[in-house]
């Protein structure tokens, strides 16, 4: 999987709060909301017409019940399977206005990331709605996925969603609660290294799984790393996504890591990409199985 296409798909950038007052294509009564990156955003009280530019919120969108409203999303957009038969915008970093613009809608989802900074200032330019999500733990991607379920009046089915994700991630945490943390290298790619870092959702992921990521205190979400300081690190385990549906495996562990712990006792771990890389429903997906991989004792 590229860089550039996992930072977007995994909302991870930084998005500079702002404080427009937007605006819709709608005659109906306005409410303002604050979204996830502290931006006022006025929306109509009912929402039929949604974009998503990310395929976990694509994701979050069906799961609690407002697919049907979804009128356009990126080609990258592709579970449930009904996302992709709807109408394509663009990829994650390169949508077109062109392509939004012409399908009115009354609000159009991003997820955090720098680089979608300019692109939703030309939205904002259009007088359309932007809601910015930005997921930084599993408890903040639960949050989503109710927040979002209220913008959508799907109060019920978001919230009973949440509440069973809940549960099997608790379920998850109390399995591995007595066994002893594993120190975790997650390689998000090799070369060059990238790796988690302590703004990651997937750090919080790690721990709750049963690991300590050994890049916790690293600045930032998905930092580069130094081979010197992977070397360094000497991890009892490796995690790496697999492709899924969006990119090029993640096959090879670095060579800074071969001697490492983690590749001399054969403790390389490949988990689905698409569990991993969209901080969605899936993501609890993505936790049974790293904490199944660390800790195969805790679920005999």
């Amino acid at each position: 999987m590229s860089l550039i296409v996992l930072f977007a798909v995994i909302a991870v950038g930084s998005c500079s709060p702002s404080h427009n007052q937007n605006s819709v294509h709608s005659t109906g009564p306005l409410r303002e909301i604050t979204d996830e990156a502290g931006r006022r955003v006025h929306l109509p009280l009912r929402i039929d017409r949604i974009v998503s530019l990310a395929p976990n919120l694509t994701e979050i969108v069906y799961a609690v019940g407002a697919g049907e409203r979804l009128v356009g999303d990126t080609t990258f957009c592709d579970y449930p399977p009904e996302a992709k038969n709807v109408a394509k915008v663009g990829d994650t970093m390169h949508p077109s206005i062109e392509r939004i613009v012409a399908l009115k809608p009354q609000v159009v989802l991003v997820s955090t990331a720098s680089q979608l900074e300019a692109f939703t200032k030309q939205l904002d330019e259009q007088k359309i709605a932007v809601y910015v999500t930005n997921q930084r733990s599993l408890d903040e991607v639960f949050h989503s996925i109710e927040t979002l379920g209220e913008l959508f009046g799907e109060h019920d089915h978001s919230a009973s969603l949440a509440t069973e994700l809940r549960k099997r991630a608790g379920e998850v945490e109390a399995a591995v609660k007595q066994v002893k943390p594993v120190a975790v290298f997650y390689q998000v790619s090799g070369e060059p290294l990238y790796t988690l870092g302590r703004e990651s959702y997937l750090t919080d992921l790690v721990r709750r799984a049963g690991g300590i990521s050994v890049t916790a205190d690293v600045p930032g979400a998905f930092p580069r790393f130094s081979d010197e300081a992977a070397l360094a690190a000497r991890p009892e385990a490796i995690i790496m996504s697999t492709a899924g549906s969006m990119g090029e495996a993640n096959s090879t562990v670095a060579s800074s890591l071969k001697n490492s712990p983690a590749v001399l006792n054969n403790r390389v771990y490949k988990i689905d990409g698409d569990h991993l890389s969209r901080p969605g429903p899936r993501l609890v997906d993505g936790l049974q199985e790293m904490a199944r991989a660390l800790h195969p004792e805790a679920f005999k």
